[in-house]
């Protein structure tokens, strides 16, 4: 039994015999067992047991789709798009995901998803993006309508079985730690769960901002029930080498009271609606945080508030070695 080999493998890891649940695995995946070859990708992928190494994810991945692992397809469809253990390859990943929703409901309605956005051939948006500004210190622009109410759900579906109460960055360990003057439930959409419609969100995020993709953290998801809230703070984080520069906040739902997004210095308060995202820039032109960028989300009075974050860096980042779980 495929379940069976899987099982034995897992045994065979919790006690520290490494080698030796690899090796069962790769037999497994070489005939046929599509659930061994799945195993030993998101292993790499995960870095634990073994080593971390996202080319032999890749090629794990490949064996247990062309197996018939559909999980698989849709995790390659991500990897391939992003450029985890290779290039980004917009091109291949669509090629894959048409593919896949040949036989996947899940695949076809991301394929339609996409279908229906104005993109280039590499996924980038095919239009100009222009915010309305709202204030100069900080710089602060608002985008109705940035996203439609499909890709909404779509965000919030890939996000809500992945959430947890959220966290904020320790600028001591560089961990998520819990922290007070938060008090919602998130999930980041690491590469693993990057799917094509999140991706394409994302570019269009980064050719908003006038930034590139590479520079932004995992789109982020938080859910704020009534009386949650995040009190004044800044986006930056203390003593960071690679700053986040710019954050976009894109709101997911309406139907709820409460949970405006409010700018003390320049006494700019937003009111969420579905759809609409904004934009404004953490820090000043020698690169220090600025002051002016402290925001608070208003407590929620009634029914729950969706929002998904993008926090953007002076630079790339690898989004592999950021605090996300990758699978």
């Amino acid at each position: 039994m495929t379940d069976g080999r899987v099982d034995r493998a897992e045994r065979l890891a919790a006690t520290g015999q490494i080698d030796a649940a690899v090796t069962s695995l790769a037999e497994g995946a070489a005939a046929g067992d599509a659930a061994a070859a799945m195993l030993l990708a998101v292993w790499h992928l995960r870095g634990t047991p073994v080593a971390r190494d996202l080319p032999r994810a890749r090629a794990w991945l490949r064996r247990a789709v062309a197996i018939g692992h559909v999980d698989a397809a849709l995790m390659e469809v991500a990897l391939t798009a992003n450029g985890s253990g290779g290039v980004p390859d917009w091109p291949a990943a669509l090629a894959l995901l048409r593919t896949a929703a040949s036989g996947d409901p899940v695949a076809a309605a991301q394929l339609a998803l996409v279908a229906a956005m104005a993109l280039d051939a590499a996924g980038r948006p095919s239009t100009v993006l222009h915010g309305t500004p709202l204030a100069t210190t900080p710089r602060l622009a608002h985008f109705p309508g940035f996203l439609t109410a499909a890709e909404c759900a779509h965000v919030a579906g890939v996000a809500g079985a992945m959430l947890e109460p959220a966290r904020i960055i320790d600028p001591a360990t560089g961990r998520r730690v819990a922290h007070p003057i938060r008090t919602s439930d998130g999930a980041a959409i690491g590469p693993v769960h990057e799917d094509l419609v999140v991706r394409a969100i994302n570019a269009r995020i980064a050719a908003a901002s006038g930034t590139a993709i590479e520079q932004g953290e995992a789109l982020t998801v938080l859910r704020y029930a009534p009386g949650q809230e995040y009190r004044p703070h800044l986006d930056t984080i203390q003593g960071a080498d690679n700053q986040r520069v710019a954050t976009m906040l894109v709101y997911l739902n309406g139907g709820f009271a409460g949970g405006e997004t409010h700018f003390p210095v320049p006494g700019v308060t937003v009111t969420p609606r579905g759809g609409d995202a904004l934009l404004f820039f953490n820090t000043l032109p020698d690169g220090r945080p600025d002051a002016a960028s402290r925001h608070a989300g208003l407590p929620v009075r009634s029914g729950a508030k969706w929002l998904a974050t993008r926090w953007i860096r002076a630079r790339a980042i690898d989004p592999w070695n950021q605090p996300v779980d990758p699978a």
